[in-house]
């Protein structure tokens, strides 16, 4: 059955593949002489980084209420996945992997990613672990799901991941794997206007936070932490933006 949620319609905003086209321009890390803080100084392409307006991730509060036409997920639970450890973090790559519609628009998904602990907050309280789905249009158009991920659950998808991945930068095959099992079941989300949260930092992102987390296998967890014992970009100031709750 195919999942859907509530979104808002707005013009699509692309969002780069995350952590796995940033790391070919320019050496950045999570602390140190490389880390966040100096993001802006890595190269005249990240100043957003250090100067933008409309950075991610933020913290989700204070959203203001609002009903919008619904987002279609058409997943293919048949898709072959592999999984790789890019330096920054475990993300799995998919062939036709299905697709997500959103206002009429169809988007297909490429890949998913890991960051520990969450990158955004909701109400001011980090998640565990922040799972992003990206999705890319035909015309080079980009939209992204991110969910919380905590521990308590069963044995699923992530554990096979975990235990597929490579201990060091490479990427193997992984196979099939059911992504429903990390969708919550309530469809209630944050939306806002952002920035991809690695270097370059654009402000290019329209983010879909979904609230209530999804519970995964602690060992899985566990497994995550003790490659990336921290790769999350800090909260980034609000501005004058609007988050929108659906």
């Amino acid at each position: 059955m195919t999942p859907h949620f509530a979104v808002l319609s707005a013009t699509a905003l692309a969002l780069s593949l995350g952590t796995a086209l940033a790391e070919d321009q320019v050496h950045w890390a999570y602390e140190g002489p490389g880390g966040p803080d100096h993001w802006g100084e890595l190269s005249k392409e990240a100043g957003a980084c250090a100067i933008g307006l409309e950075q991610s991730p933020i913290d989700l509060t204070h959203g203001i209420g609002a009903s919008a036409p619904p987002v279609a997920l058409a997943w293919n639970a048949e898709a072959t996945w592999s999984v790789a450890n890019n330096g920054h973090t475990i993300q799995a790559n998919g062939t036709n992997a299905g697709k997500m519609t959103v206002d009429g628009k169809d988007y297909d998904l490429l890949q998913f990613h890991f960051h520990h602990p969450s990158e955004h907050a909701i109400d001011g309280q980090h998640s565990p672990m922040e799972v992003h789905f990206v999705h890319k249009a035909a015309d080079g158009a980009l939209a992204v799901l991110g969910v919380m991920l905590v521990g308590g659950g069963a044995e699923g998808p992530m554990d096979a991941i975990m235990q597929t991945a490579p201990q060091t930068e490479g990427e193997v095959p992984l196979g099939t794997a059911d992504l429903s099992a990390f969708l919550p079941e309530k469809p209630g989300f944050f939306r806002y206007a952002g920035s991809l949260t690695t270097p370059p930092c654009s402000e290019i992102v329209l983010w879909t936070v979904m609230r209530d987390p999804v519970a995964v296998s602690d060992a899985s967890l566990a497994a995550f932490a003790t490659l990336f014992p921290m790769n999350a970009r800090p909260l980034q100031a609000a501005h004058r933006r609007f988050i929108l709750e659906n």
